[in-house]
């Protein structure tokens, strides 16, 4: 089975000036913007792999970002709902939840 191209030249140029500008502007932004502007980028590269990959891939990456707004910006006010405790534990559910599908997806045994 081929590979599915899940990005063509105009949606890589898309991603790369996102990045681009993203890492330029977080030179003169607050610390908390760098994983706000990450999480933009992951979403867009969702919203792309959700049209043009397997029915099983797009559905573990839509359930997995949904899990965390783009926008969100880790607080220092605490473990509340909104604090940077809460921020830390959803993006360790994120990447839990993208690694639980990578072994899956790859047919590898969790060691």
């Amino acid at each position: 089975m081929p590979p599915t191209c899940i990005l063509d030249e105009d949606d890589a140029l898309e991603l790369l000036a996102l990045l681009v500008t993203s890492a330029r502007t977080q030179v003169d932004e607050a610390a908390e913007y760098g994983p706000m502007r990450l999480l933009a980028a992951a979403h867009r590269l969702g919203e792309l792999i959700g049209t043009r990959a397997s029915a099983e891939t797009a559905a573990a990456v839509a359930a997995a970002l949904s899990r965390m707004p783009p926008l969100a910006v880790p607080r220092d006010d605490g473990d509340g709902p909104d604090g940077r405790d809460d921020y830390v534990a959803r993006l360790d559910e994120l990447c839990r939840a993208l690694a639980a599908h990578l072994v899956a997806h790859f047919g590898v045994e969790p060691s």
